[in-house]
């Protein structure tokens, strides 16, 4: 049997593989990651960390249709949207998310937290620093658990702006609770490994990491993947030669598609990363 814990040398690989990929502009510490069956385990897994049944997390529209699955179906929790719209290009405001997050005081919910895709899925565009910065201090006052899925962080195609991490924001000048800041990170978009089923629980918080750790039982990633993955991510020069092709390749269709939409009439939301087009 393998340690629960997840083999050291995975850990160390993927806290590695996390900093690399957002420029090292941030370090991971691997005692704080925990494993689950893919970030669909990982997400369900914070989700029963955080919220009782009935409780609720916000989520900026329009968003991934997974989600319903993935955090309320075993968890009895509920999603209350926040509304964004294309008249901003469906920007994330500090408005919009009082305005949610007041209506639900309105019908009794209580708001557990707030969960962000960056980058985002379905839109294919990345938060800039200001969004970040307010939406932090937003539930840092209302004393809100902040949930990010940044599961595209590596499929970035273009800047403009480019993909910041939260965890570059709560570094910065900011007041900020850490123990209200969860991560959700998977290998199954950024390297193309979907079916290798590899999640990534990210927490500040002593006591989520614990509580999530004992929860991976159910959801654990095989030894021998993890020891594949260590080797892989292991390699430095491999890691920076695949990120750097995958950036080029999805520009390279991300041209080739909207052009050809272009061509029939389709306006498509200007994007810079993820596999989508809005």
């Amino acid at each position: 049997f393998q340690d629960y814990h997840g083999l050291p040398e995975f850990r160390n690989a993927v806290a590695n593989f996390m900093a690399r990929v957002r420029g090292n502009r941030v370090k991971y510490e691997p005692d704080r990651i925990v494993m689950s069956g893919g970030a669909t385990g990982a997400h369900e897994t914070v989700a029963f960390c955080l919220a009782d049944p009935g409780e609720a997390f916000l989520v900026p529209t329009p968003y991934y249709p997974g989600f319903d699955r993935d955090l309320r179906w075993r968890t009895g929790v509920q999603l209350f949207p926040v509304v964004c719209d294309s008249s901003n290009n469906f920007e994330i405001t500090r408005e919009a998310v009082e305005a949610a997050y007041e209506k639900a005081q309105e019908d009794h919910i209580r708001i557990k937290g707030l969960l962000l895709t960056n980058p985002s899925n379905p839109l294919g565009t990345c938060l800039d620093r200001e969004t970040l910065r307010s939406l932090v201090s937003f539930i840092n006052e209302k004393n809100i658990h902040l949930v990010c899925d940044e599961i595209y962080a590596a499929t970035v195609f273009m800047g403009q702006p480019d993909f910041i991490s939260i965890s570059e924001i709560i570094e910065e000048d900011i007041h900020c609770n850490r123990n209200l800041i969860h991560l959700v990170y998977s290998l199954s978009k950024d390297l193309g490994f979907p079916g290798f089923r590899v999640g990534i629980i990210y927490s500040y918080n002593d006591t989520v990491v614990s509580c999530a750790r004992k929860m991976s039982s159910f959801g654990l990633v095989s030894s021998q993947t993890q020891h594949l993955i260590a080797s892989m991510l292991s390699d430095d020069e491999f890691v920076d030669r695949f990120i750097t092709e995958s950036a080029e390749r999805l520009a390279k269709r991300h041209r080739a598609f909207t052009w050809g939409l272009f061509q029939v009439g389709i306006g498509c939301l200007k994007s810079n990363a993820g596999l989508f087009c809005w």
